[in-house]
């Protein structure tokens, strides 16, 4: 009786660890992204509720500077993968969708995707949009609280980047009752805690931001 009792005990243990070990990898695998003519990478990213736990590689910490705004920035959007393209069809480090590249002067989406200078001056470039069409709401509303969270101005601009301006926008003026998802449950609210109080300020508002390509 002993021996049957051991050897059920320890079968319910063994089944129970590959079945958590299969769920672990079934989550792992929620969402496709897919490299332009390269391998197939999976991955998720973390919505508000999940911790930042999931992802198995840790971001540098350089600080609140903007070197440390851009790599996170990188690391939430794409765990800072050159060729990403989404489900969606966002692409690069930073996630660009074709129609805002064209707005600030990239038509070649493929050298895009190759090229890692293109896509931190898209980068930048977008902030100084997206500081332009926010200078008002960042000037009204940094300081003050919402939903729990604390408005600044890298946190704006960094939700602007999830959702656009104009979603940030309504957010702000409902005062946190609007809110925004994006396809995978990201929240403008997520990125504006996430990306608080970064030094963005070398980067000067300009609705007419391009990137220079010579």
């Amino acid at each position: 009786m002993i021996k049957k009792r051991s050897y059920f005990i320890g079968l319910t243990l063994l089944v129970l660890l590959v079945s958590s070990g299969f769920i672990t990898f079934k989550e792992e695998k929620l969402e496709g992204f897919h490299l332009s003519n390269f391998e197939v990478i999976n991955y998720h990213v973390p919505n508000e509720y999940e911790t930042e736990e999931v992802l198995l590689v840790k971001v540098p910490h350089v600080g609140k500077s903007f070197a440390g705004f851009a790599q996170k920035m990188a690391y939430k959007e794409s765990r800072g993968m050159l060729h990403l393209i989404n489900p969606y069809g966002y692409m690069g480090k930073y996630q660009f969708g074709r129609s805002t590249l064209r707005t600030i002067g990239i038509y070649d989406f493929q050298e895009f995707l190759r090229n890692a200078e293109w896509q931190d001056e898209a980068f930048k470039a977008l902030i100084a949009r997206n500081k332009w069409e926010l200078r008002k709401e960042i000037q009204k509303y940094s300081g003050r609280v919402i939903n729990g969270v604390e408005i600044t101005e890298s946190g704006l601009v960094a939700a602007a980047h999830l959702g656009g301006a104009s979603s940030v926008k309504k957010y702000l003026r409902s005062n946190g009752r609007n809110g925004f998802k994006d396809g995978f449950g990201t929240s403008l609210s997520s990125y504006i805690r996430k990306f608080s109080n970064y030094d963005i300020s070398h980067i000067e508002a300009d609705a007419n931001a391009k990137v220079d390509l010579e």
